[in-house]
C-alpha cells in the first residue's frame, strides 16, 4: 500500500469520524441519588410519586430501585394519572390499591382525591417525585407535583424531586401566564404554556415564588422543605434525543420524545371534539391535522403561503384506528419542524385553524356543539384567546397577547436554573 493510498484512507476515516454525532449520556436524578448512596433518604420513611417513566438508563423502575435498597425505607406509593405502573388508560379513574410487585399500598392522586390527604401522608418523613415531564403546562403530572408539595407543606413533610430532562429543551418558552379565574388541573400554576424548565427547576420556582396556591389557584401559597436531585450531563440546548436516555412513554399518547414536542403544537386545537383529527387514534399523535372534508392539497398550499419560520407541511391521508373518525379516510397535513428554535410551536395549531377558516368559513370550531369552549379556555389559561380568535380566526388577533409574558417569565425563572 503506497503513501498516497494511506493518506486517502486516513482522510476517509477522519471524514467518517467527524460525521458521527456523539450523543451526551445524561444521568437522571434517580441515578445520581443512587450514586450518592441515597443520601437524604437514609433513616426516613419514604413515599414515592411515580409512573412507568420513572426509570434509570437501564430501565430499572424507581419503585424497584428504592424498594430493593437496604438504605431506603419505602412505605407508600402515590398514583398520578394512568397509575404507578401505567395500567390505567387515558381519562380512566385511578383507584387506591396495592402494588402487586412490591406489596406496597398505592394511594390515588388522580380520582376523587388529587391532593394527598393527611391520612395518606401519615407516617412519612419525605415524599419523592420521579416522573418524566413533557414540558407543557396542561399535562397533569406537574399539577400533581404542586398539590403534593402543598399537602406536604401543610404536614411538615419533605419533598424530594428527582430531576429529568425537559424533552423540549430548556430554552423554549411560549404562551401567556394563567390568569385569575382560569386555574385548573390543566393550568395549575401561573406559568407559560411552554415553560422551558426541568421539573426540578419548576418545583423550585413554584416553591419560591408562591405559585403553589392549591388546585384552584385561590389558597395562600405554602412552601415545603424541598430538595432537587439534579441530573448529571444535561444542558439547556438538549432535546431528548440528545440525552442518550431511553424514552418510556409517560402517558399513552406520548409514545415518543417527538410526541412531547408535538403535544403543545396540536393539543389545544384537539380540545374541539368533532373538528379535527390530530393523530389520536392513529400512529401519529399530535402530528397531523385532518378531517374527511378537508382538501389536503389546498390546506398545504394555504399553510405554505404563510411562510411560517421553522415548520414545513406535507399532505397526508389515513384511516384512524379509533375515535370519532375510526375507519374513515381523513385528509390533511402532517407538519415537521425544520428549525425547532425558530418555530413557535404553540401557534402552529392556530395557523392551521386560520387556514381552515379561510378555506371552509362554516367550520368555526368555537361554534361546534358539545360545549368545549370552557375547556379550551382552561387549557389556554385565559378567555382572551377564544374571545378574540373566534371572531375572524386570525392569528394576528392573538399572537402578541399569547406571547406577551415570555420575556418577563424568562427573567423570573433565570435565578432558578440548575443547568447551563
Amino acid at each position: 500500500m503506497n503513501n498516497k493510498t494511506l493518506h486517502f484512507l486516513a482522510a476517509a476515516v477522519l471524514s467518517i469520524c467527524s460525521a458521527i454525532t456523539v450523543h451526551a449520556q445524561v444521568r437522571p436524578g434517580i441515578e445520581v441519588l443512587e450514586g450518592r448512596d441515597f443520601d437524604g433518604l437514609k433513616g426516613k420513611k419514604v413515599g414515592l410519586v411515580t409512573n412507568p417513566s420513572g426509570v434509570d438508563s437501564h430501565l430499572r423502575s424507581t419503585i424497584d430501585i428504592l424498594n430493593d435498597s437496604p438504605e431506603v425505607d419505602l412505605r407508600k406509593l402515590f398514583a398520578p394519572e394512568h397509575g404507578v405502573r401505567g395500567d390505567v388508560y387515558a381519562g380512566g379513574r385511578v383507584e387506591d390499591g396495592k402494588d402487586p410487585k412490591t406489596g406496597l399500598p398505592v394511594y390515588s392522586v388522580y380520582g376523587s382525591t388529587r391532593k394527598p390527604t393527611a391520612e395518606m401522608l401519615s407516617g412519612l418523613d419525605v415524599v419523592v417525585y420521579d416522573i418524566q415531564d413533557v414540558g407543557s403546562r396542561s399535562y397533569t403530572f406537574i399539577s400533581t407535583l404542586g398539590l403534593v408539595m402543598r399537602a406536604c407543606a401543610e404536614q411538615g413533610i419533605e419533598v424530594m424531586v428527582l430531576d429529568r430532562p425537559n424533552p423540549l429543551g430548556g430554552n423554549k418558552v411560549e404562551g401567556c401566564l394563567v390568569e385569575d379565574g382560569f386555574h385548573s388541573f390543566v393550568s395549575e400554576f401561573k406559568i407559560p404554556y411552554i415553560y422551558g424548565l426541568t421539573v426540578g427547576e419548576l418545583a423550585i420556582l413554584i416553591n419560591e415564588e408562591g405559585l403553589n396556591r392549591g388546585e384552584r389557584g385561590k389558597d395562600a401559597p405554602l412552601k415545603c422543605k424541598l430538595s432537587v436531585i439534579p441530573m448529571d450531563g444535561w444542558h439547556r440546548n438538549m432535546l431528548y434525543s440528545d440525552t442518550g436516555l431511553p424514552w418510556v412513554l409517560p402517558s399513552p399518547n406520548i409514545p415518543y420524545p417527538q410526541s412531547a414536542i408535538n403535544y403543545p403544537s396540536a393539543g389545544i386545537a384537539g380540545e374541539f371534539q368533532g373538528y379535527l383529527n390530530i393523530g389520536i387514534g392513529y400512529t401519529l399523535p399530535f402530528e397531523v391535522f385532518a378531517a374527511e372534508w378537508i382538501d389536503a392539497e389546498k390546506l398545504k398550499e394555504r399553510l405554505d403561503s404563510y411562510n411560517l419560520p421553522g415548520v414545513a407541511f406535507r399532505t397526508i391521508h389515513f384511516k384512524p384506528f379509533s375515535g370519532s373518525s375510526q375507519g374513515k379516510l381523513v385528509h390533511g397535513v402532517q407538519y415537521h419542524y425544520t428549525d425547532f428554535d425558530a418555530a413557535c410551536c404553540t401557534l402552529t395549531q392556530f395557523y392551521v385553524m386560520q387556514a381552515i377558516g379561510e378555506l371552509y368559513p362554516s367550520r368555526n370550531p368555537f361554534k361546534l356543539p358539545g360545549g368545549r369552549n370552557e375547556m379550551f379556555d382552561k387549557v389556554c389559561g385565559t378567555d382572551y384567546v377564544r374571545v378574540h380568535f373566534e371572531k375572524q380566526l386570525k392569528v394576528e388577533d392573538i399572537k402578541d397577547y399569547w406571547l406577551k409574558d415570555v420575556g418577563n417569565f424568562k427573567k423570573l425563572s433565570k435565578k432558578y436554573l440548575l443547568y447551563d
